[in-house]
């Protein structure tokens, strides 16, 4: 008998930056506001990640469309019941743009984040090398 495989592979079209600051979620989005001049909100629901058989784990979530038509979500890394990305335990916030290909833009943004003081680490990662990146599609 014959086997097929079926070979998936995830979409990774975003940037994926990641913060470190001991800032409560509302507070950091008001100061990324301030500094970069954007209009980042609370969305009404969180960011939920649910397992077969397992208990759903949920993060604060904000979310921003910039002018060029991105989307741009800030997401907590740890929630009450766990981490959204166990692998990177350190970090706190991650923001994630979607269709996002502007390497000026995103060095633009990243100076902006290491100017606010409050940010300890705020750095590009790239979303193929983490382990638990199919945490980060929706």
């Amino acid at each position: 008998m014959n086997k097929k495989f079926l070979k998936i592979e995830l979409d990774l079209d975003f940037c994926l930056i990641a913060i470190i600051s001991p800032l409560k979620d509302y507070r950091l989005c008001f100061l990324i506001n301030k500094f970069l001049n954007t209009n980042y909100e609370r969305t009404l629901m969180d960011y939920c990640i649910s397992y077969p058989n397992a208990q759903s784990k949920y993060f604060s979530q904000f979310y921003y469309k910039n002018t060029s038509d991105n989307d741009c979500y800030i997401i907590s890394n740890k929630g009450a019941e766990g981490y959204l990305i166990p692998e990177m335990k350190e970090t706190d916030y991650f923001i994630l743009l979607r269709n996002f290909c502007d390497k000026e833009e995103l060095q633009f943004i990243l100076t902006h984040l290491k100017q606010i003081k409050e940010i300890q680490i705020a750095l590009e990662i790239n979303p193929s090398t983490l382990k638990s990146k199919e945490n980060l599609i929706f």
